[in-house]
């Protein structure tokens, strides 16, 4: 009975975990607007079609990495290339975030949940917090 529950809260936590970064990266790409600032950046817009399918390919090809535990030997210099673009992408993340608190208040008002802000936030970053010590103590 106790590994029932046990795998039932696994499931919902995958679940809600899966939910939060999935909606993240919705925020990221749509309220950002971050494919369109790109290319306008770059003054490419006639490849934003390029754009999208690289981050969903990638979003793809990653996920299945994961999921199937695909690995790679790799040379010193492709870790350095592919860290480069990891560590642009990272950086476009960290600049765009800045922006996406903004979005949650809206969010919340729009839902009626304009009083819960705050514990919305404070439950983002305890959980956050959490999940990261869990990570680095016992897994």
């Amino acid at each position: 009975m106790m590994t029932v529950f046990v795998s039932l809260l696994q499931i919902l936590i995958g679940l809600a975990g899966g939910l939060a970064v999935g909606s993240g990266m919705v925020a990221f790409l749509v309220v950002l607007d971050i494919i369109p600032r790109l290319a306008q950046v770059t003054k490419s817009y006639r490849y934003i079609h390029w754009y999208e399918g690289a981050v969903i390919s990638g979003a793809l090809y990653w996920t299945f990495a994961d999921f199937f535990d695909w690995q790679a030997a790799m040379t010193p210099f492709s870790a350095v290339f592919l860290g480069f673009f990891a560590g642009g992408f990272v950086g476009m993340l960290a600049a765009a975030l800045t922006e996406i608190i903004n979005v949650l208040p809206i969010l919340a008002k729009r839902l009626g949940l304009g009083q819960y802000v705050i514990l919305f936030l404070m439950a983002m970053i305890f959980g956050k917090v959490i999940g990261s010590l869990l990570e680095w103590f016992l897994f």
